[in-house]
């Protein structure tokens, strides 16, 4: 189900908490909501429609993927840049990283790490602030 855009800060500047399986549905919702805005958007968190539960969606070289739990384990080569956000008005200036290495859960909740770089880099940070209360 396709859910409305939070704009809210006071509600985005909340800590999600952990996801559970039972959290699916939300996982769809996000999935879906996503592909509605592919035409503005490169990532979203579950804060960003309503749901303060740490799931992320975005943009991975044109093909969507889904994270449970994202945690930045390692981070290399650091970058300043402007960013905007579905969520607000204009762009914020923010901290990045190059390089980053994430432990997440997949959409069958089994454990992964991955690598990744550049511009898929800078979309997984943004989100993961989003899951940490960072309005960006």
């Amino acid at each position: 189900m396709v859910r409305d855009i939070v704009k809210d800060e006071v509600f985005l500047a909340i800590k999600s908490t952990d996801a559970t399986p039972e959290d699916a549905e939300v996982a769809q919702d996000l999935l879906d909501t996503f592909a509605e805005h592919a035409d503005e958007c490169v990532g979203l968190a579950a804060n960003m429609i309503g749901v303060s539960k740490r799931i992320i969606v975005f943009d991975n070289k044109g093909k969507t993927e889904l994270m449970y739990n994202p945690t930045i384990v390692a981070a290399a080569s650091p970058f300043r840049t402007q960013e905007g956000c579905l969520s607000l008005e204009g762009t914020r200036e923010v901290k990045r990283f190059n390089r980053i290495r994430v432990k997440f859960q997949d959409a069958d909740f089994k454990e992964q790490t991955k690598a990744y770089r550049e511009w898929t880099a800078q979309i997984i940070q943004h989100e993961i602030d989003h899951c940490n209360g960072i309005v960006v």
